[in-house]
């Protein structure tokens, strides 16, 4: 190798070694979600849509995750609350990165609030439609301290239209559920079983209750069983008693 050579390899090395790395963060430092009943949706939400699609392969739920659509420019990034998304696994993810994953999200809900609805109705929903291309985008406040509080959009040539209420419920052609209110809370509803999604927080606290009643079931009954059995002792002495008498009589 000549001197010229492997001066142009040394210097090609300390070009590659000072290239600049692009970073993208996992986090942006804000907290998951603005007050306790918007982390208590955003949580139950990922889990009920999660959970609806645990026996079907290479469908991905995740909320609160930093989204990633321009390669090399980490300041392109969006949070949706929650997404679902078909084509990617089940896998765990730190973050999202468009040109590694699917481009195309599904489904998405923000969790609105009066400091986030103008940027939730701009530009969110501009990036969604245009950039992302998310097939249903829906915008929820927890409060109701927007108008409107609750709304759904769906992808339709490019544009998003607004998804009609049917008996007080969204229907997401999506996910093949519908979203409402139930209990003061936004809740998935099943309209081929007829029957309400529950988080796993609301089946624990089933299960518990259950559990509860049947053991407070199981000391009655043994109380009862108790009480029966003393009963039968107390009968059995009083009948001895009578035939010791009985007995004296008799001689």
């Amino acid at each position: 190798m000549t001197l010229t050579k492997l001066n142009e390899n040394t210097a090609a090395m300390k070009k590659i070694r000072s290239a600049p790395t692009v970073v993208y963060p996992s986090s942006d430092g804000e907290p998951m979600a603005e007050t306790e009943r918007h982390r208590r949706a955003l949580e139950d939400l990922v889990d009920m849509v999660d959970r609806h699609f645990r026996d079907v392969p290479d469908v991905h739920v995740s909320g609160n995750l930093l989204l990633y659509y321009e390669e090399g420019d980490p300041h392109k990034v969006i949070s949706p609350d929650v997404f679902m998304v078909r084509g990617v696994s089940k896998k765990e993810l730190r973050t999202y990165k468009t040109w590694e994953q699917s481009p195309t999200l599904d489904f998405v809900i923000e969790l609105a609030s009066p400091s986030t609805f103008t940027r939730d109705f701009k530009e969110k929903k501009e990036i969604y439609a245009k950039i992302l291309q998310v097939q249903e985008y829906y915008i929820y406040d927890p409060y109701h301290e927007i108008e409107p509080s609750f709304v759904g959009f769906r992808l339709i040539d490019g544009e998003y239209e607004e998804i009609a209420f049917i008996d007080g419920r969204l229907p997401s052609e999506v996910l093949g559920l519908e979203l409402g209110e139930r209990e003061g809370a936004l809740r998935l509803y099943n309209p081929n079983t007829r029957t309400w999604l529950e988080p796993s927080r609301d089946r624990a606290a089933k299960a518990e209750t259950r559990a509860q009643d049947a053991e407070t079931r199981a000391l009655e009954a043994e109380r009862l069983a108790q009480e029966e059995a003393q009963a039968r002792q107390n009968v059995e002495a009083e009948l001895a008693k009578a035939q010791e008498v009985l007995k004296r009589l008799q001689q």
